[in-house]
């Protein structure tokens, strides 16, 4: 559902500009230096919605830069405004308005050292797979992006599109450390952070998918030609802000 465009959305992400960041000149050698810090562990939300997830895990895990894209400006407002209004606000969170196919202009090779995908639209359709988040040229985006060693971890309620990732990494010749059909009745559900969606398909009684791989040591892959770090190809850039 394509959310509605919030009033006065340009002066409240101002309001809340603590919390956000955007594509630097060059992409980012050391990320961590965006919160002031030195070798910190970079952690990124792909898909933040509406900003619960990113907040929870940025206040349980003090000790990492957490940054948390989402391409909708409409959900980044309520994001930082989530993230403003807590009683112990967050020192380690920026949220991106951006889209994943501009990762590579903002992290540099082998910086980030986790990765989240939460509930990523399926793009169900005939002909839209290579618009999935988990289709293989985007998981070799990833692990571009992914230190050796570095993880992701994936997670719906989509059962097509579960399959559909695990065959796309087992194509790039990656292997899974954990993978459930049934989250919440799994021994990996100990200290999972939920999604606003999560919560609303679990209560309706709607079984999560999940699973984890990590980058191996000295496992390389090329930029997909389609993530060309041309400044040119980056695109005009919109405020992001959805219809009326």
């Amino acid at each position: 559902m394509r959310m509605r465009r919030k009033k006065h959305g340009a002066e409240r992400l101002l309001a809340c500009e603590k919390y956000l960041t955007s594509a630097p000149v060059s992409p980012y050698s050391a990320p961590a230096e965006v919160f002031g810090r030195e070798n910190a562990p970079v952690w990124l939300e792909i898909g933040a919605g509406k900003g619960g997830f990113a907040c929870e895990m940025a206040r349980r895990n003090p000790e990492v830069c957490y940054f948390a894209m989402e391409r909708v400006a409409d959900c980044v407002v309520l994001a930082a405004e989530r993230a403003c209004s807590t009683d112990n606000p967050a020192n380690n969170l920026k949220f991106i308005v951006d889209t994943a196919d501009n990762l590579a202009f903002i992290f540099g090779k082998g910086t980030v050292d986790r990765i989240f995908l939460n509930f990523s639209d399926p793009w169900s359709k005939k002909g839209y797979a290579k618009r999935r988040l988990t289709h293989r040229r985007y998981l070799a985006l990833y692990s571009y992006l992914l230190r050796d060693g570095g993880k992701l971890t994936f997670k719906t309620d989509n059962d097509a599109l579960f399959e559909f990732s695990l065959e796309e990494i087992d194509a790039l010749g990656l292997k899974l450390d954990k993978h459930t059909r049934d989250l919440h009745s799994s021994e990996f559900n100990e200290g999972n952070v939920m999604t606003e969606y999560e919560t609303a398909f679990s209560s309706a009684g709607v079984k999560i998918n999940m699973l984890e791989f990590t980058k191996p040591f000295g496992f390389e892959i090329s930029l997909p030609t389609e993530f060309s770090l041309d400044r040119k190809s980056y695109g005009e850039k919109t405020d992001g802000f959805g219809d009326e």
